[in-house]
């Protein structure tokens, strides 16, 4: 019994101290939360949701996600990239937001070490040494990439800041790429014909036009008439993936050279069945972009990566 009420004493003892120290309590309450909420605009900075920044680059790869599928490209969400303890992973991990999600990368650095606000920045992908660091599918894979509207809202919903992948052949777009000074040749010599363009992508150090899907028969065909192909072209065909604006990648902003345009043509005559001479078909009313066919541009291309140093023989990423 004497333990008993000897209990009792002690925890009135208690609850009448923590009562006359109310005031002091909620000071310091208040001041925590005055600190949290202070910490919590640093952590928006890095998040979706914090000073704007991140949600408002957020929104704007949730709105190309959904443009593409409303043309019926399909995408998904690349891997991300991680800035030193701070990392985008995929869906099946613990999702954390990535640090510093604008980067200015020296086109001739290292695409895995490019210098970013919050550190060294890498692919959040398990290989130290990827070469494409944040601009590859890993989770979930290319095989989920989709044009259905709901999927694309639940994974910007869910990663906000993670980079808009374009899943390439079959009815969507292929590509070839190039080096970014290669590229730019290659336009020049490309509208010096009059040869009409589609959407053209660009990040610092390789560009990449947009083309008519292709086979890879047809592909190969065109290759082989060719004295040489400098190995700096990339072909992004059925299996492939490109990085669209206005994501953010290991070796800096993607944007948009060439916007993505529909053709005139589609509208000013309601008959035509939305194929032009060697560009690809689209729907009428889609507002699909126009493409160009693989073997109208090669040409260019294969030229003006020859005329790099070293005859176009390095693979710059």
């Amino acid at each position: 019994m004497r333990e008993i009420l000897g209990r009792r004493r002690r925890l009135r003892f208690r609850r009448d101290q923590r009562e006359t120290g109310t005031g002091s309590g909620e000071g310091r309450t208040s001041g925590a939360r005055g600190a949290g909420s202070a910490s919590g605009v640093s952590r928006g900075a890095d998040g979706a949701r914090g000073d704007g920044g991140q949600e408002g680059d957020g929104a704007a790869r949730r709105a190309e996600a959904l443009r593409c599928a409303a043309w019926g490209w399909p995408v998904l969400p690349s891997v991300g990239l991680r800035t030193g303890e701070v990392r985008t992973t995929g869906f099946l991990r613990t999702r954390v937001r990535v640090k510093g999600a604008r980067l200015d990368a020296d086109p001739g650095a290292d695409p895995g070490r490019a210098a970013g606000p919050g550190g060294v920045v890498s692919c959040a992908c398990p290989d130290p040494e990827c070469v494409v660091p944040g601009a590859h599918p890993h989770d979930p894979e290319l095989l989920a990439a989709t044009t259905d509207a709901r999927m694309i809202g639940w994974w910007w919903d869910s990663r906000p800041d993670a980079p808009v992948l374009l899943a390439t052949g079959g009815r969507a777009p292929c590509a070839v790429s190039l080096p970014a000074v290669a590229g730019v040749r290659a336009l020049a010599a490309l509208d010096a014909r009059g040869l009409r363009l589609g959407p053209v992508v660009a990040t610092p150090t390789r560009w990449a036009i947009l083309v008519a899907p292709y086979r890879l028969e047809r592909l190969g065909e065109l290759l082989y008439a060719k004295d040489g192909v400098p190995s700096s072209l990339r072909f992004h065909g059925d299996g492939g993936y490109l990085p669209l604006p206005p994501s953010v990648t290991g070796t800096g902003q993607v944007r948009w050279e060439r916007e993505p345009l529909p053709d005139p043509a589609d509208d000013a005559d309601p008959a035509r069945d939305g194929r032009d001479e060697g560009g690809s078909s689209a729907p009428e009313g889609s507002g699909r972009p126009w493409l160009p066919d693989v073997e109208a541009v090669l040409d260019a291309l294969v030229e003006a990566s020859s005329s790099m140093p070293g005859g176009g023989s390095r693979l710059a990423y």
